[in-house]
């Protein structure tokens, strides 16, 4: 997805909202959502986000996150590194002293994010249909005030994020996410397996979904 100035961005949508994900879970947030990814999750559950958007300049996106009167923000998308003026929307942000997170699918390089950003960086299981996409040099860069979510789809899913957590040494890097695919598994399930395990990691929910119906945009 190409913008067609320097200071432009391809916006899907902006919204305020309850934080569903990640160690933020139930914080007010606005999410600034960017339009195109270049992975086809098996899961995903934003796919309007694939071509959808408006153009949008950094000034008239700051403006609009400023009618919120919230300091959390998140860039999501889509994937959001997949455009390039993102970096420049970041920096903003932090600049004028918002709490700034992005999540993304972990196959694009985070090492030129901006450091007062909190990345939250999927790593893709194999029942996301993406797991050669993965980008393992980004481990390294990886700080304590990160976080890493494995989406787990069944007990294949599973078993795979247990061993790369072990292989990549993760739950001594940062915070380790773990989630179940909405619909797909029994909460309890995946529950039950890290009880069963004593991973060292944060079970959580998308809790937007139980708040609002699963199919709702915006929220």
């Amino acid at each position: 997805m190409k913008s067609f100035s320097p200071d432009t961005l391809t916006i899907n949508e902006i919204f305020f909202s309850i934080q569903g994900e990640s160690t933020r879970a139930g914080l007010p947030c606005i999410f600034v959502r960017l339009t195109s990814c270049d992975l086809r999750c098996a899961w995903c559950d934003t796919a309007y986000a694939f071509d959808e958007g408006f153009e949008m300049n950094i000034d008239e996106i700051i403006k609009k996150v400023e009618e919120y009167n919230c300091r959390l923000v998140e860039i999501t998308g889509g994937e959001p590194l997949h455009q390039p003026n993102v970096h420049l929307l970041m920096k903003r942000l932090c600049d004028e002293n918002y709490d700034v997170m992005i999540e993304t699918g972990g196959h694009r390089d985070i090492s030129s994010i901006d450091p007062r950003v909190k990345r939250i960086m999927d790593i893709k299981c194999p029942g996301s249909l993406m797991e050669k996409r993965n980008r393992w040099e980004n481990i390294e860069s990886l700080r304590p005030t990160d976080e890493v979510k494995f989406v787990i789809a069944d007990e294949i899913d599973y078993a795979w994020a247990k061993e790369h957590m072990r292989k990549y040494t993760l739950t001594e890097r940062c915070t380790v996410l773990m989630s179940p695919v909405f619909g797909k598994i029994e909460n309890r399930i995946l529950a039950e397996w890290i009880l069963r395990d004593h991973l060292h990691v944060q079970f959580q929910l998308q809790m937007h979904k139980y708040i609002w119906d699963p199919k709702t945009r915006g929220v």
